[in-house]
């Protein structure tokens, strides 16, 4: 019975920490079916979007903190969809207002998403780490990734040379959280992967939803390439260290054990 209390309590915070992808889940959703005359369908998904983040500092479900590191996040993302799209990984081909370069604004919303869910469940489920590395060194390899995803049409992939620098430099670092009182851990490097895994179930939804639109999936709706779930586990890397770096110099942490 204590597993089974823990797995809900593990779900149902889990579930409050997704407040915001589920919004943008719904949005996609519901504008496929309802259409405004003489509005676009992705710039009604930016108004929805802009709406449910004033509602969320509103309603006091985020701080004014996590929405200083969500429009960081915003601005990540943004610069990454314009390399990408102009590089022709993936294309929004629907008509909006609000484009830029072929993107649409309300893509942004969409890495921020997932900083607001690390933000959240950070919060809900009281993380703590230890073995956390060097300052200058997750720097470096949060540098190094975000730059792959540029550099890599140019001089080659090193996603797996960085997959492997990442396991060494995070092989002693726990994560804490806690349900119901109780303290339990587990290797940060598996949460990486655990939530990259279901980034990419999100983005099979997401591109069946037609939030974006991969070339092999222009004239028929496919599954995402399984080898996606690497570019969303270096992603939420990226994010991870963001996020536990700011925390580290608003706190003043000390010692290996960080909130």
């Amino acid at each position: 019975m204590t597993f089974i209390r823990n797995l809900l309590q593990f779900a149902w915070l889990q579930a409050l920490s997704c407040i915001f992808p589920l919004i943008i889940f719904g949005t996609l959703g519901l504008t496929k079916i309802v259409h405004i005359p003489g509005l676009p369908r992705y710039d009604l998904i930016l108004i929805i979007c802009l709406l449910a983040q004033i509602g969320m500092i509103v309603f006091k479900l985020e701080t004014l903190d996590e929405l200083k590191v969500i429009c960081l996040f915003h601005i990540i993302g943004l610069c990454l969809e314009l390399f990408k799209v102009h590089m022709g990984s993936w294309s929004y081909p629907e008509p909006a207002w609000t484009k830029i370069g072929g993107v649409p604004l309300y893509s942004g919303f969409m890495y921020a998403s997932v900083a607001s869910y690390i933000c959240q469940a950070w919060r809900r489920l009281q993380l703590q780490m230890t073995g956390w590395p060097k300052g200058w060194l997750t720097v470096l390899i949060c540098a190094a990734i975000y730059l792959n995803f540029f550099t890599h049409h140019f001089i080659g992939d090193y996603r797996w040379l960085l997959t492997a620098l990442l396991f060494l430099i995070f092989l002693r670092t726990k994560v804490y959280y806690t349900l119901n009182s109780q303290t339990f851990r587990m290797p940060l490097m598996l949460s990486f992967v655990l939530i990259g895994f279901f980034i990419w179930i999100a983005e099979n939804i997401s591109t069946f939803l037609g939030a974006w639109t991969y070339p092999d999936q222009e004239h028929v709706w496919q599954l995402v390439h399984i080898g996606k779930i690497s570019s969303w586990f270096l992603l939420v890397v990226i994010s991870i260290i963001i996020v536990a770096q700011l925390k580290h110099v608003k706190i003043g942490m000390t010692g290996d054990r960080q909130a």
